[in-house]
């Protein structure tokens, strides 16, 4: 359960506590014709008899948002649901939405620093940081309660992240495609202020009723946990608007202060 994975003693009540996400419905209809009776017959039949071990384990969900990478004015809301594998590793489906219509658009590994400490280096250019994520407040866990929520973005802190987009189903208010079209886009993460479209952050926060600004300031705490990670100034530039450091997201490249 994600209790254990989560945080362990007495703090672990709280999860109990906890209030459902609120719905996020996909914008983007997928081609084709409605179910048959027999495709849904099918379906029942399979759910009897086949199971789904393999997506039993994905309960832990995060809301963020995604720059690509060769194109950062492209940026996405993406629901991640996740399983966590063990202490360094986990793996998550993402999608546009937290609802059963949910269009499944791309795939995230996260791993710990001490197993991206293990690649080579013309595999490191693949992984976005997350401290960036973590200490603005972006990346949430709707539905946990605060003390939760904080110990889990304790454990991400200084972890890393390989996400391929599969599927455009709309960006900065522009509608998608009815089918996932086109190379798979690889995905990276806001480290300054100022990078993600304001419009985006405030949509979410509304929609799903989270206050990013008090996360932030919650946050806090885990600045002093925070290393200097690899690709924070991979972005560095590429946006039009004004940004700003966010202290304690410093790049590993970058000279010494």
């Amino acid at each position: 359960m994600i209790i254990h994975r989560i945080c362990a003693g007495l703090a672990c009540f709280l999860l109990a506590s906890g209030v459902a996400a609120q719905h996020t419905r996909p914008e983007t209809t997928p081609a084709g014709q409605p179910k048959a009776p027999d495709t849904r017959a099918l379906e029942v039949g399979a759910k009897i008899l086949q199971g789904n071990a393999p997506l039993a384990g994905f309960d832990i969900y995060l809301n963020g948002f995604h720059p690509m990478k060769d194109h950062p004015d492209m940026q996405v809301e993406a629901h991640h649901f996740c399983r966590q594998v063990n202490e360094d590793l986990a793996q998550c489906a993402l999608f546009d939405g937290n609802t059963r219509t949910a269009n499944l658009t791309g795939i995230e590994y996260i791993i710990s620093e001490k197993l991206f400490g293990t690649l080579p280096a013309g595999e490191r250019q693949y992984w976005h940081p997350h401290n960036g994520e973590i200490l603005s407040g972006q990346l949430v866990a709707p539905g946990l309660p605060e003390a939760a929520e904080h110990a889990l973005m304790k454990k991400k802190i200084n972890s890393y992240g390989k996400t391929w987009h599969l599927w455009n189903t709309g960006f900065n208010g522009k509608p998608g495609d009815s089918l996932p079209l086109g190379p798979p886009m690889l995905a990276w993460s806001f480290s300054r202020d100022g990078e993600l479209l304001p419009s985006l952050l405030d949509e979410r926060d509304t929609r799903m009723k989270v206050h990013t600004g008090a996360r932030r300031k919650a946050r806090a705490d885990l600045k002093p946990l925070t290393h200097p990670q690899a690709g924070v100034d991979a972005l560095k530039g590429k946006f039009p608007q004004a940004t700003q450091d966010i202290p304690g997201v410093v790049d590993s490249a970058a000279p010494s202060r």
